[in-house]
Parts: C-alpha cells; sequence; structure tokens
C-alpha cells in the first residue's frame, strides 16, 4: 500500500507540474498555440511518465532504506539518532550568528545556503562520531545500566578501537577473525593506509600488484560483510612522511588498538606504550601442539635427508620428518607422533606411520 502511494504521488505531482508548465511558456509561443487544453494534456502526460519513474526510483530507495535500519542494532540506531540531533543543534548555535549580518539582497541566497550545507555538514559529522564512540554515547545517556556499572566497578573493560595496518589488510586472516567473532570493537581503516594499499596494488612490479589487490579484495568484503564495523578514517598527518608513524600516532590520539603483523611496527609502538596485536603472534599462540603418541593424516611431498625418511608439511607450515615414509612419498598416510624439536627456524615434528608399528 505504501508502495503504491509513494508512486501515485509522484505521478500525480509530475503530472500536475506538466499540466501547469504551458502556462511558463513565453507569451508568442501560446498565442501561435491553437488548442492550449491539448498541449497541457501532452506536457502533464509526459510528466506523469517522469513522474513514474521517480517514483519508483524513489520507492526503492524508501525500501533499502528501510531495510538497512531495521537490520541496525537498536543501540547504534539510537546513537545515530542522538548523534544527529546534537550535530543539527550545534550546526544552529554556530550558525546563528549568520543571520545577523548585514548581507545585501542581491547575495540573500547565500544565508539560507549556508544554513543547508552547514547542517548537512553537522549533521553527518555528528552520526560519523556516534558510530566511533556510540558506546560512550549510550553510558552518557544511560548511565545506571549494567554495563556502565561494570565499568565503574573496573569489573568490565571497554573494548578498543581496532585500526587496521596495510600488511594485516594484504595478510587476509583478519577476514577470518571477524567470521568467527574473536576480534571486538570498532575496525578503523585510515585514509593513509588505503592510499598505501591502492599504490602497492598500481606497483610495477607484479608480486607486489597482487598482493595490492588482494588486499582491496579482502576489505571491500569485510566492508560490505560488517558495514556497521569497519569504518574510514580521513585524519591524516601531513607533518609525518611514513605510514608507520601515523598509525602509531592515530592509535595514541584515539586510545586505539593497533592491528598488525609487521614485526618492526610492532616493536615502534609497543616502546610508545600503544597496544598491539599481533596476527603472527596469535596464529603462534593457537597452534595445535602435538605431544608423542597423537596421530596425524599427513601428505608424505618428499624424501627426508637420511635414508628412508619422509617429508610432510602441517597447514601451518610446520615440518614433519616421517621415519619409514620414503615408501609413502605422494600419498596421505596416518602417522604417530614420536618427538618434537624447537629450533631458531621454527618447529619440527617427527613421527612414524602407523602401519610400521603395527608391523
Amino acid at each position: 500500500m505504501l508502495d503504491t502511494l509513494i508512486v501515485f504521488s509522484f505521478i500525480l505531482a509530475g503530472a500536475g507540474i506538466g499540466f501547469y508548465s504551458v502556462d511558463l511558456l513565453p507569451e508568442r509561443i501560446l498565442q501561435q498555440v491553437t488548442n492550449l487544453e491539448g498541449l497541457s494534456a501532452v506536457t502533464a502526460g509526459f510528466g506523469a511518465l517522469i513522474g513514474t519513474g521517480l517514483g519508483l526510483v524513489m520507492q526503492t530507495s524508501y525500501r533499502r532504506l528501510e531495510r538497512q535500519i531495521k537490520e541496525l542494532p537498536p543501540e547504534r540506531l539510537l546513537t545515530r539518532a542522538v548523534g544527529l540531533v546534537l550535530g543539527l543543534l550545534i550546526a544552529n548555535l554556530m550558525l546563528a550568528p549568520l543571520f545577523l549580518l548585514p548581507i545585501p539582497q542581491e547575495f540573500g541566497f547565500i544565508k539560507p545556503m549556508t544554513a543547508v550545507l552547514g547542517s548537512v555538514l553537522f549533521a553527518v559529522s555528528g552520526m560519523n562520531l556516534a558510530d566511533t564512540h556510540g558506546r560512550s554515547l549510550l553510558r552518557l545517556i544511560n548511565p545506571n545500566s549494567m554495563e556502565s556499572m561494570l565499568l565503574a566497578e573496573g569489573t568490565l573493560k571497554p573494548s578498543k578501537t581496532k585500526v587496521l595496518d596495510t600488511s594485516c589488510i594484504i595478510d587476509g586472516r583478519i577476514e577470518g577473525l571477524l567470521e568467527t567473532g574473536f576480534l571486538e570493537g570498532q575496525i578503523l581503516v585510515p585514509q593513509f593506509v588505503l592510499q598505501e594499499l591502492q599504490q602497492v596494488a598500481d606497483a610495477s612490479n607484479d608480486q607486489k600488484r597482487t598482493r595490492g589487490r588482494r588486499g582491496l579484495d579482502i576489505l571491500n568484503r569485510i566492508r560490505e560483510a560488517y558495514p556497521n564495523r569497519v569504518l574510514i578514517n580521513s585524519e591524516d598527518y601531513e607533518d609525518i612522511s611514513t605510514v608507520d608513524a601515523k598509525l602509531v600516532k592515530l592509535a595514541q590520539e584515539l586510545n586505539a588498538t593497533l592491528l598488525t603483523n609487521d614485526y618492526n611496527l610492532n616493536k615502534v609502538a609497543s616502546f610508545q606504550e600503544v597496544q598491539v596485536l599481533n596476527i603472527n603472534d596469535l596464529s603462534q599462540a593457537i597452534r595445535p601442539s602435538y605431544l608423542p603418541g597423537d596421530d596425524i593424516d599427513l601428505k608424505i611431498v618428499k624424501e627426508g635427508k637420511e635414508p628412508a625418511q619422509g617429508i610432510g608439511y602441517l597447514n601451518d607450515g610446520t615440518m614433519v620428518v616421517v621415519e619409514e615414509g620414503r615408501d609413502y612419498i605422494g600419498e596421505e598416510v596416518g602417522v604417530v607422533v614420536t618427538g618434537s624439536l624447537q629450533t631458531s627456524a621454527g618447529r619440527m615434528i617427527f613421527a612414524r606411520p602407523k602401519t610400521s608399528i603395527v608391523a
């Protein structure tokens, strides 16, 4: 019913504008027209057709907006509404002196135009700030909520915004962390990181270009999957030349957590007391630990250094040396762990085929 009403309203409006637009024609043209009613009917028909098209576009846009609003969490909808109201209030307070200025009559359009542009600017800024600091805004609105009480007691720690590094985006594991829900809070992608990613994607080197385009594809996927969590930040520091230094500065100003897998950036940020989440460290921490007697299904891919040895690799790249595994090269067999060795180059696991143990 509402869709029909929207389209029908635009049809009527278009037909009415078309019908009465004949009166706007110059007088000399009107004098040459013998049938004004017929001309008005024709222009009304054209206006109705244009109104039908605009009505369908408006109806589709309205349904899309309605669907997006329904998908928004209630707390985000509330914070955006509050941010919108605060932005409009600040805009009116700041623009009020403008209407007291003695502006000449021929420049009278400046006042309404500035008022509209200022209101839109402050309204959008208010909603963006509400997205970034929504939880804090909710705590101000409702200080007696359970979350506010737990935060006041120190029992609950607020989740920090995560600032993404270029290497972290190209790495791709950020997508899996978001899908599994192990990463909480807002995900912030600085504009200067996007620029660096684009430069990598446009590089003359084929390998760099492939990595850059892969990073852009991953970023587009997580923005589509999590539009309310992944935000683009336009903040830049023209006085700082390197992207790493800009990332550290932005994380300090926002009291955010830096998400990276760059070893050097990790050390520099930690030295400046910026909290860092290193995906490589996480990968090492959750890597499965195999003990003697554990079973592994493994594909033997090549010969070992010693006679009768076969070599296979786990999904995380850990090398497995299989005694008496040479005869199984190219096959996937079940092996039993007999020991492991931790070296500076990584971890090495030793195993034997189950069949040799049974025999």
